[in-house]
């Protein structure tokens, strides 16, 4: 074979003036480093160094191909660098960390790198996008944010670190990295008001869409993606799918969470009432003050833990096959029947609410004039599993509502439901929630699911007795709620609200109040939406599509109003046509959709839906074990690793 030089710039040497080596077609990538590192004559440890090919934007991994195989001439420009670099990571609480990524690896695996270090759990629920824009004005040129350098904390291969103090092993080295630790799993102090308004706040939903326009792509490196040494990246929760929340492990990701809700409160990405803002003011009162008397984390020692996984093993295998209680349940399941005030809202429609005898058996609930006729056919039956249940609730006005999304063939059917009181509340909320899970109300999680909504209609509730003024005036209650209310209410008039919302709360531990304000958030009507701006195959304006972690919705763009939605489970098939950038979707009963998009590259879009299909396929029993190559399987699309 006839040899030719390659020219390859070595990055560790600094100058641009490349090595040339003698290479033939034949020759494999490992003997190319070989040379190129004989050549050097420079002794280090060249152990995570690869080559990078600069035209091309990729990395040459597969060291036994040859030089042929890879497609690499004489004209290929080949950068020798390391394969982890130094990036800057701005975490949900604001704070930005320097630390040493993978610049080769899918990104999918540079998060699993990243939150193995930081000490969080369920790596695939976050992902990295690039940061918005931020609008410097000429005052603010001097002030520069603080970074905490973390580069010299090795990059673990251990599912879970061996905890020191509470903390992992790798941060209880120094006292500076302890610090930093603890600034990772405790609840940030509220920011000022001024630091609220500078922020970029989304004014529509079309703003909304292009922020998510900015992820990255799981299943490509950071380095094809454009992103260089010390750039900075956003690190944030992406699929609003928390698996296995627990408190005992999870104290990073539940601070980052919260922190995460919190500024999607505070920066309206989020619509909430009033009431529920309040509750959010005085719930983060309550944080701030406890994080400041009482560390989150909880020093354990090696044989609880231990003792621990044991009886969390042991509950797993004692679950075992239920399927014969099951049956004994829906044979003897309990029912509710009373008379409650049913709506279905139609386009001019002026009608109100009617009253009728409702029973509720088994995941349907059937209506009839009254409770004499109970016995005969109902006027109708509904059937909820798989249907979508919002509180519509103000206490203060004492209005309690269940909005209910009914699935059928041409979207979904919007029907309102009117209790009397709390208590009939929160037993037909309690049940509505459990059967579109397709559980009955035999099931053990009932009572708990409406002892917690009581418990969220309590902390709305006004305590007129409560001692208003035992917390100082001193409480900055700007920083508590969104901009909004700071226009259309002064200090003085907030503080009363918040602190009337805070006798609610303010029995709860720490960790009881972050996980509080994380169900609040979770129950909002709009929660874990992500919009992208779309056009619809055979429609000539631009729509809004929803993702959300179990269904797909339509939405209009001028008035804003959901026009239909499509459920996961009701997914037959989805493909995209790369060539014209098109996603299709093929779901039950024959219906099809088709869309490209228009704010976001429709690999985003792909990656989503997949991405929320498998979070799906996770369950408890296989906790520890991450299958990442059914995640590139459903989100990598035609580019797959």
């Amino acid at each position: 074979m006839a040899a030719w030089d390659l020219s390859v710039v070595v990055e560790e040497l600094g100058d641009d003036k490349p090595i040339s080596i003698s290479v033939t077609s034949e020759l494999h990538i490992g003997g190319v480093i070989l040379k190129l590192v004989e050549k050097t004559q420079v002794k280090r440890d060249w152990s995570d160094h690869a080559l990078w090919w600069d035209q091309k934007q990729q990395w040459l991994l597969r060291t036994s191909w040859t030089l042929e195989k890879c497609g690499v001439h004489a004209d290929a420009r080949l950068v020798f660098m390391p394969q982890h670099k130094p990036l800057l990571l701005g975490l949900p609480n604001g704070t930005v960390l320097k630390l040493r990524a993978s610049f080769s690896g899918p990104v999918f695996r540079t998060v699993l790198g990243i939150c193995r270090m930081l000490n969080i759990r369920r790596p695939e629920e976050l992902s990295l996008l690039r940061p918005a824009e931020e609008k410097k004005k000429k005052k603010d040129k001097d002030s520069t944010e603080e970074v905490y350098d973390l580069t010299e904390i090795p990059l673990t291969s251990v599912s879970r670190p061996c905890l020191y103090n509470g903390m992992p092993a790798h941060f209880a080295d120094s006292p500076k990295t302890e610090a930093v630790y603890k600034m990772l799993s405790t609840a940030q102090a509220p920011p000022a008001p001024e630091a609220i308004a500078k922020l970029y706040r989304p004014a529509s939903v079309v703003d909304k869409a292009h922020i998510h326009s900015r992820w990255l792509d799981s299943s490509r490196s950071l380095m094809q993606q454009g992103i260089r040494e010390n750039d900075k990246l956003w690190l944030r929760f992406k699929y609003y799918n928390f698996h296995d929340l627990e408190p005992k492990y999870d104290v990073v990701r539940l601070t980052q969470l919260y922190e995460q809700a919190r500024w999607a409160i505070l920066l309206e990405d989020i619509d909430c009432t009033e009431e529920e803002m309040m509750l959010f003011g005085a719930l983060q009162y309550h944080i701030n003050k406890l994080s400041l008397s009482e560390p989150q984390g909880q020093t354990s020692s090696p044989a609880m833990d231990d003792l621990d996984s044991a009886l969390q093993c042991l509950e797993v295998k004692m679950d075992g096959d239920s399927s014969a209680s099951d049956m004994l349940d829906d044979m003897t399941a309990p029912e509710l029947n009373e008379y409650l005030k049913i709506f279905r809202p139609k386009r001019l429609t002026l009608k109100g609410y009617k009253q009728y005898w409702f029973k509720f058996r088994n995941c349907s609930i059937s209506y009839y004039k009254s409770k004499e006729e109970s016995f005969g056919e109902p006027i109708q039956q509904i059937n909820l599993k798989g249907c979508e249940v919002a509180p519509d609730v103000n206490v203060a006005g004492q209005k309690f509502c269940i909005r209910l999304l009914i699935p059928a063939p041409e979207g979904m059917n919007e029907v309102y439901l009117r209790c009397e009181n709390e208590e009939q509340y929160s037993k037909w909320m309690a049940a509505c929630r459990l059967a579109s899970k397709g559980t009955s109300l035999a099931d053990s999680s009932y009572q708990s699911e409406m002892q917690s909504i009581r418990t969220f209609l309590a902390m709305q509730q006004t305590n007129p007795n409560g001692n208003n003024t035992q917390a100082d005036e001193s409480i900055n209650t700007h920083s508590l709620v969104s901009p909004r209310y700071h226009k259309k209410y002064k200090v003085k008039q907030l503080t009363p609200r918040i602190l009337e919302a805070y006798q609610n709360v303010a029995q709860l531990s720490l960790t009881d109040g972050i996980i509080r304000f994380l169900q609040i958030w979770q129950s909002l009507p709009d929660f874990g939406i992500s919009f992208f701006v779309v056009r619809f195959k055979g429609s000539r304006k631009d729509e809004v599509l929803g993702i959300t972690p179990n269904r797909l919705i339509r939405i209009d763009l001028g008035v804003g109003d959901v026009v239909k939605t499509w459920r996961y489970n009701n997914m037959r098939q989805w493909n995209v046509n790369w060539d014209i950038r098109q996603v299709a979707i093929e779901f039950d009963g024959n219906v099809n959709i088709a869309f490209s998009c228009v704010t976001a590259d429709c690999k985003i879009v792909h990656e989503f839906i997949g991405g929320y299909i498998f979070m799906s396929t996770r369950s408890r029993e296989k906790s520890d074990t991450l299958n990442e190559e059914l995640f590139h399987k459903l989100t990598g699309g035609h580019e797959a690793l």
